[in-house]
């Protein structure tokens, strides 16, 4: 019976605090635990803006905007944008956050350990493919005069929390450091069955980077060097390099997930079956491939969930993609499942959200590169610019069918809803309610010049009295031309 109490007491506590969250005028939540933020005042709150580079080099580069984190979100979720010049090679490492990788532009390859086994995969544009956490994993831009753009999702729910997430290089030398180079040299070298002389050769000849040019016509790299071996003198340095010994190996109770012993070799020693793949294990799955789930004149949307692509399941991580002609919205609606972050692949257009008392949380502007979420059970809505299509891309926080509610147009909840009580509620008879209701015939992607931004609206408006203007003129001068 005590912990019986104790549970519910602190159930209460948990709704006082909950409650005293919001404020009665606007439903904003301020506050937070160190290193998070709440609701707030400001237009911008769910535009994700933090944005820092972890990775540059001349090679490429790594951006990561951080997600939102706070009193009741422990585990963000981060967006990463990854840059890689071509001929160019993301050197090995592992995170302590899990990524989903999301090709948009070029094409490169991916090789990771699987059930201890180096599996590589050929990626092209609209690929989506998932590393695990603790995973050691490698990308190449093979490519000669393409760069490759990559959108990523970081799943932080086994982070560290050291900072956005946690990178350890396997490969690396004065810069980046390799994990390896933490040791004593005296005892890896005596793991390696080499002299410290040579492990020194290993450990301190990579200078460029994280992300290193393949090609000696840049800044020359060990990698390089590599590319230019024949393929048994590859096999035969690594195999010097990597070597350890076959007792310390049997000394271990449990093989690990991976081996430095069987992944740097298997980077050079690759035999690619159909499709530009290595080894048992996940396939890509290719977004732009998949006819839409929903589409009309106004546009299309896709979702992925763990029934189209099982690998999402293991971080409960979902994905979509919507494109929206010039002018036309995405209706109004709730995600009742997850959290949706979203980003901007092409064009302009404007995010609207709704606080839970009915006023408006955000308006604002969105172009290319933007990023932006949307809390769960908050009502929202996309609309596109007039000048041209709006096309974004994203991560949800949940693996399973969101199954959004539409609050607006032909599949609304509004029509599910009818009846003498509904009309009631918003002080209308049935028959007005119904015929307000019946007025929209679209239903999910709706036409919305209407409320496209502001100063379209006025720059259509001005275009259409200049047509006018010069119809009715036209106009005066056919008249007096026939008196």
């Amino acid at each position: 019976m005590g912990k019986r109490w104790a549970l519910i007491a602190a159930t209460l506590v948990a709704l006082v605090v909950a409650v005293s969250c919001y404020d009665e005028e606007g439903g904003r939540w301020e506050g937070g635990e160190e290193g998070g933020t709440g609701w707030r005042e400001g237009e911008d709150w769910f535009l994700l803006q933090d944005s820092k580079h972890v990775v540059r080099t001349d090679a490429g580069d790594m951006r990561v905007v951080s997600g939102f984190g706070g009193r009741f979100m422990k585990s963000p979720m981060h967006i990463g944008f990854i840059t890689m010049e071509p001929k160019t090679l993301f050197i090995p490492q592992y995170l302590d956050s899990s990524l989903i990788l999301f090709v948009r532009r070029g094409e490169g390859r991916v090789g990771h350990i699987y059930k201890d086994e180096l599996v590589e995969r050929r990626l092209r544009m609209g690929d989506i493919y998932r590393i695990e956490a603790g995973s050691a994993f490698y990308l190449i831009n093979p490519e000669e005069g393409q760069r490759l753009h990559i959108v990523c999702s970081i799943d932080t729910s086994q982070s560290l929390g050291f900072q956005t997430f946690q990178p350890f290089y396997i490969a690396g030398g004065m810069y980046p450091s390799s994990v390896l180079a933490g040791f004593d040299h005296l005892t890896l070298a005596t793991a390696f069955n080499v002299t410290e002389a040579e492990l020194g050769e290993m450990l301190t000849r990579q200078m460029n980077g994280p992300i290193v040019y393949l090609s000696n016509t840049h800044s020359p790299s060990i990698w390089s060097k590599f590319l230019d071996m024949e393929q048994n003198q590859k096999l035969a340095h690594m195999r010097r390099i990597v070597r350890i010994r076959e007792d310390d190996l049997k000394a271990e109770e449990e093989q690990p997930t991976w081996s430095f012993r069987k992944f740097l070799p298997s980077i050079f020693k690759r035999k690619e079956g159909k499709g530009g793949k290595t080894g048992k294990g996940p396939d890509a799955y290719n977004i732009y491939d998949r006819k839409p789930d929903f589409q009309n004149n106004y546009g299309w949307s896709t979702a992925l969930d763990e029934s189209d692509y099982s690998p999402l399941k293991h971080d409960d991580i979902g994905v979509y993609l919507v494109n929206l002609t010039a002018g036309s919205m995405m209706a109004p609606h709730i995600n009742p499942r997850a959290i949706e972050y979203g980003i901007v692949l092409r064009g302009a257009g404007t995010i609207q959200i709704v606080y839970p008392n009915g006023s408006l949380a955000m308006n604002a502007k969105v172009t290319e590169g933007n990023v932006f979420w949307i809390p769960r059970y908050f009502p929202f809505c996309q609309i596109a610019s007039r000048t041209g299509p709006f096309e974004f891309f994203g991560f949800t926080t949940s693996a399973r069918n969101n199954r959004p509610q539409f609050l607006v147009g032909a599949n609304s909840l509004l029509h599910k809803l009818r009846g003498p009580e509904f009309a009631a509620a918003f002080g209308l008879s049935e028959g007005r309610l119904n015929e307000i209701i019946n007025a929209q015939r679209e239903s999910t992607i709706l036409p919305s010049a209407t409320v496209a931004p502001p100063e379209e609206a006025a720059q259509v408006k001005l275009h259409r009295e200049e047509v006018a203007n010069v119809m009715s003129r036209f106009g005066n001068e056919m008249v007096m031309g026939f008196d």
